[in-house]
């Protein structure tokens, strides 16, 4: 049966000029043929949704670990969390929500076991060869480390999506192509050589929604984790005044809710105003800016979707709390140690012997490998664990595995 492409729904809702349209698309590393049924941001999302580093997320640490709890965030709740958030930013503001959810939901693809600790521990173990960064890992993600597809490794997503993954956060370069804040990860370098991602300009609108709801969910999912495991109280989130105010708000409404239902009413007040806010700074520049096109929001000056500047003192007040309060807290530093000495452990073994990994990560020979080419190697693999293996790989290879809890 012939499909009529032309009678299919591709997105919701009206797009804007300066939104990017999937049927304009720069393209692919690999030219591929179109799809009769979804569009090419379609196909991105989906070829994410359905790769292995999506399902891993499902066993790697956002905050605490799993042995924690079942009800504490993982990388992939918090993705999908992401997700919805920046589909709804993109609704708002007349962008593809398809590319917005698609650089949502591929974000953390880079991010190693045990969260930001595993992190500091890979890039500790890294800094002579290069360091450790996990936006510049998920690119190396997909494309190269995903193998499912016969023609291609990666995932042979769209420019649109990797200049997203890439630049959400804001240009990589200057004009003259120098590194902001230092030299360019070296996956990053390596792979715009041969596909020039434009690192000196902002990413489209979409990835922006995509950066500005990471934030967005973890502020509020951490409070609500931290709650939930008792290293926060509410009396405690008083010390910042807009968490203060919300709580205020609750109390004044349901003077006699019980304690769970009040963190899920601070929580979804916080979710909304912050959304709010975003909605409203970006309109508010969209108007003032015209951009007539994608490419005049890459050859701004500025980004579009962001905070106001009242929100964004908000979100460094709620950042120093959360720093100082959950992420530095006692216990959770205690369980940091223990994870750090587990990628520690894993990364010197692997080195010494790099036939211990699994065989498409070693090839014969590998160990006289130029050190740096084995050493990141190491550090695909590695970063590819999730919690769960990591821990019953160190327990094969090592008499004593520290306790994570």
């Amino acid at each position: 049966m012939t499909i009529d492409s032309e009678r299919l729904g591709f997105g919701v809702g009206e797009r804007a000029a300066y939104a990017c349209d999937p049927w304009r698309s720069r393209g692919r590393f690999l030219p591929e043929p179109s799809s009769a049924t979804r569009s090419e941001f379609q196909r991105d999302r989906d070829r994410i949704v359905h790769s292995t580093a999506f399902r891993r997320l499902k066993h790697k640490t956002q905050v605490f670990i799993a042995d924690d709890g079942d009800h504490f965030r993982t990388r992939l709740t918090h993705t999908i969390e992401v997700a919805q958030i920046a589909r709804s930013l993109a609704r708002a503001l007349k962008l593809d929500e398809d590319l917005a959810e698609g650089i949502a939901l591929v974000h953390d693809f880079g991010h190693t076991p045990f969260g930001h600790t595993g992190e500091d521990a890979l890039g500790e173990m890294l800094q002579s060869h290069g360091g450790f960064d996990h936006n510049a890992q998920a690119l190396r993600v997909v494309t190269r480390l995903e193998h499912r597809y016969a023609e291609f490794d990666g995932l042979n997503l769209t420019w649109e999506t990797l200049e997203g993954l890439v630049k959400h956060n804001g240009p990589l370069t200057d004009a003259d192509g120098k590194g902001i804040g230092g030299p360019l990860p070296h996956a990053v370098a390596e792979y715009n050589a041969e596909h020039d991602l434009d690192l000196a300009g902002f990413a489209s609108l979409e990835a922006q929604a995509a950066a500005i709801a990471d934030d967005i969910a973890y502020n509020t999912h951490d409070i609500d984790d931290g709650l939930r495991a008792g290293l926060l109280t509410h009396d405690m989130l008083k010390d910042v005044p807009f968490l203060a105010e919300l709580l205020d708000a609750v109390y004044e409404r349901y003077p006699d809710l019980d304690g769970e239902r009040v963190t899920h009413e601070i929580m979804r007040r916080q979710i909304t105003r912050m959304v709010e806010d975003v909605i409203g700074f970006a309109q508010a520049r969209i108007e003032e800016e015209r951009p007539h096109s994608v490419e005049a929001v890459r050859r701004s000056d500025r980004s579009f979707v962001r905070f106001s500047d009242r929100f964004q003192a908000i979100d460094r007040e709620i950042k120093r709390f959360l720093y100082a309060n959950l992420y530095r807290h006692p216990d959770v530093m205690r369980v940091r140690e223990a994870a750090a000495t587990i990628v520690r452990d894993l990364f010197a073994r692997f080195m010494e012997r790099p036939d211990l990994m699994e065989t498409h990560f070693w090839a014969e020979g590998a160990k006289a490998m130029e050190e740096d080419e084995r050493a990141r190697r190491v550090a695909d693999y590695l970063a590819g664990m999730t919690d769960t293996f990591a821990i019953d790989t160190h327990r094969r290879l090592f008499d004593r595995t520290p306790q994570l809890r």
